[in-house]
């Protein structure tokens, strides 16, 4: 089980994690997500014991990071995947690791079967490609099968083999009951991935719910209406954070509201109603409106 309370990471006047806590649980595959700059990787780093916090503190199984005796037994962790000396080959970059820590050697041939590169272990890791890279980073984390795996973005430079490859992978990990914390930015992934989610923005904790309640209760869906008087009703419904648009004429496209609203609306003013169909949101459609005011890189597109 992961921890965090109150952490806050400041640098100088900035402050980049503001009085974050949460609980990641064993079990499940909890998504982290935020917008870039949102602190993220910041926050992972504070629970591995790579950056201090300012405030708060952050523990792995009931204890902080370097508290552990044997970390590779307990946490394995992905936040860098190319930090690994050029010249090495994959089998000798896992074995210096099982040295340290009393890992077998039969352990490294397993997470070089296990995440596909045992073709490719006497290779210098300088030739390997993004996405064996990762690969081995992910070896890496699990070369000491911990009970807590933290992975920041194992997808990038994935193919899609490769993408359902991992996808399978955590959800199998939090099966046998590990703790499994990993970011990404890739929402349709995550959808099919996690379980959980803890989403931040600017810092600071924006979501700590199921995905499942995340996408049901957000108010990105939206509500098709078909009705000769879409004019009328139109204008009844508009209120501040309702978006009508229309496309069609007689057919209405309604943000910000729900179908019940909408229907007793009509029922009130004897407005013929066609058609009523709710649409429920997508989680990047529901993650888009939970952190569009907590972008702090914000493209703008020129009109065509």
């Amino acid at each position: 089980m992961i921890t965090a309370s109150e952490l806050t990471k400041r640098y100088g006047d900035k402050t980049v994690v503001s009085d974050l806590t949460f609980t990641v649980r064993p079990g499940t595959v909890t998504g982290f997500l935020g917008p870039n700059g949102a602190g993220k990787s910041t926050t992972m780093r504070m629970i591995l014991g790579l950056d201090a916090p300012t405030h708060g503190t952050a523990t792995v199984g009931d204890r902080a990071y370097a508290d552990h005796r044997a970390p590779l037994h307990e946490v394995g962790a992905l936040l860098e995947a190319r930090s690994v000396h050029p010249g090495r080959t994959a089998h000798h970059h896992l074995v210096a690791l099982a040295l340290t820590h009393g890992i077998p050697r039969s352990r490294v041939d397993h997470v070089l079967d296990l995440t596909g590169l045992t073709d490719v272990a006497g290779q210098r890791v300088k030739g390997f490609s993004l996405g064996m890279g990762q690969r081995l980073g992910i070896a890496a984390a699990l070369l000491g099968d911990p009970a807590t795996v933290i992975l920041d973005e194992p997808v990038n430079g994935l193919d899609p083999e490769g993408v359902l490859w991992i996808r399978n992978l955590l959800k199998s990990l939090a099966a046998e009951g590990r703790t499994v914390f990993v970011s990404s930015h890739l929402m349709s992934e995550m959808a099919l991935t996690a379980e959980h989610l803890i989403i931040i923005g600017r810092g600071r904790l924006l979501a700590d719910t199921t995905v499942d309640t995340f996408v049901r209760e957000s108010g990105a869906g939206t509500v098709k209406v078909v009705t000769p008087e879409a004019g009328l009703l139109a204008q009844l419904l508009a209120a501040p954070h309702v978006d009508v648009t229309s496309t069609t004429p007689g057919t209405l496209e309604v943000h910000g509201t729900d179908a019940e609203h909408i229907g007793r609306t009509a029922a009130a003013h004897n407005i013929p109603l066609f058609e009523l169909t709710p649409h429920a949101a997508s989680l990047e459609a529901a993650f888009m409106d939970l952190t569009r005011d907590s972008l702090e890189y914000a493209a703008h597109l020129e009109p065509a």
